[in-house]
């Protein structure tokens, strides 16, 4: 996938008190891009993630680890996964991982960007697109219904994804006949 401005821009209208959204390009990630992932973690309050995981996921073909930039800089950077297995109601298949930008430039874009670039590149693989999400992560639900995700079971745990303390939503989404 090279390098480009995502679709998603035009869609999104100045902030309150007149901020304008960048332009946001998004990439796939190499390497180099380690520790910027890593520091946008940081800052974001989400050092989950190591560099050793980081690499291992931008090495994998099976898989999407994508960065986008604002005005030549860094701001978020997604993932995708693939299972290749079911767990309880949870099928194999391509899932959309998580998403973080950096607090700063939330709601310029950023997010959908790098959710229709995953979702390009999954619907070049599959026809099903899922993800897991907290049930009470109403942006992001949110996020994800413009592209057509809606709710296929619920369950404290997905996969790899636990959601204690709370039910985690198992979200799906079909490519759309108009794709490409």
């Amino acid at each position: 996938m090279p390098a480009r401005e995502s679709r998603c821009f035009a869609e999104f209208a100045p902030e309150a008190g007149g901020v304008a959204p960048l332009r946001v390009t998004v990439r796939p990630a190499s390497d180099a891009d380690i520790p910027g992932i890593l520091n946008i973690n940081n800052q974001a309050g989400r050092p989950a993630n190591t560099a050793d995981s980081l690499a291992f996921a931008i090495s994998d073909p099976g898989r999407l680890v994508v960065v986008a930039t604002m005005a030549g800089e860094m701001s978020g950077w997604a993932k995708t996964h693939h299972w290749g297995y079911p767990d309880g109601e949870a099928p194999a298949g391509h899932y959309l991982g998580g998403v973080t930008v950096l607090p700063e430039v939330r709601r310029r874009g950023v997010a959908a960007a790098l959710t229709d670039a995953r979702l390009d590149w999954i619907w070049q693989r599959s026809e099903t697109a899922w993800y897991v999400v907290n049930a009470d992560n109403l942006a992001s639900i949110a996020l994800h219904r413009r592209w057509g995700f809606a709710e296929a079971a619920r369950a404290p745990s997905f996969h790899t994804a636990q959601f204690s303390g709370g039910v985690g939503l198992l979200m799906r989404a079909v490519r759309p006949p108009t794709w490409r």
